[in-house]
């Protein structure tokens, strides 16, 4: 039924790639089948000025598509001409990794988490939650292993796996092609341990029940599980 092929509960195949880059503190490559991002953490020793002096550390990020992340040509966004869908997207992403942060452990310092598509097939915010949050776990374990950082920070993954209805039924990690023409999509950002830190649905031409969005919830618990244990293995 689905065009990939896949069981309506199957996720895509999940690969993390750790220390991409030479000089980020954290950096991963994820891919979650034909959608590929590239997430780097950079800290800093400082703050932004309405948490000067706080103790609080801050985690923030940025995100953005290449040129050809997808089937035609996009023009490259400058900082201050960001879509909106752009600056929506980077703000969840900072939010769900604050969320899994001890900010007073973390002190006052900064880590920023850009996160950069290099090739899109639906879900690119959920991978880029999932490999920011890699990316994150790797800078703070270089913080730790120095002595600058005693209690850990995070102390539960953070993950994000999409679900939706396709054709009336429930499936796990849309692609591309399911995505364009969901009934309702929605994205799930989860703990490790289950904790929900965010959900966003939306009905694309069909509304959804109670029932169907407990469906799609339970369908996003298994996904997120599959993710972390990824995340486990590629930060261990």
């Amino acid at each position: 039924m689905r065009p990939s092929g896949r069981q309506l509960s199957e996720m895509r195949p999940i690969s993390i790639e750790t220390d991409v880059t030479r000089h980020a503190e954290g950096s991963c490559l994820i891919r979650v089948g034909g959608t590929h991002v590239l997430c780097t953490a950079s800290l800093e020793e400082r703050v932004p000025p309405f948490l000067k002096n706080s103790g609080l550390g801050w985690v923030t990020a940025e995100y953005g598509m290449l040129p050809r992340a997808t089937h035609t040509r996009m023009r490259r966004e400058a900082k201050n001409g960001q879509s909106g869908r752009t600056q929506e997207i980077q703000r969840l992403i900072g939010r769900s990794l604050r969320a899994g942060l001890d900010r007073v452990a973390l002190g006052e310092r900064q880590i920023t988490i850009d996160c950069d598509v290099i090739q899109a097939d639906g879900g690119t915010r959920c991978a880029a939650i999932t490999g920011g949050w890699v990316a994150l776990r790797l800078a703070v374990n270089k913080l730790m292993k120095v002595g600058d950082v005693i209690t850990d920070p995070l102390p539960d993954p953070v993950a994000a796996v999409s679900c939706g209805l396709y054709a009336g039924q429930a499936v796990l990690d849309l692609d591309y092609p399911e995505d364009s023409e969901a009934g309702v999509d929605g994205n799930f950002v989860m703990t490790g341990s289950g904790r929900l830190i965010e959900i966003q649905m939306s009905a694309e031409g069909a509304t959804f029940s109670r029932s169907q969005m407990t469906e799609l919830l339970d369908l996003a618990e298994d996904g997120v599980k599959t993710l972390v244990a990824a995340q486990k293995d590629a930060t261990a």
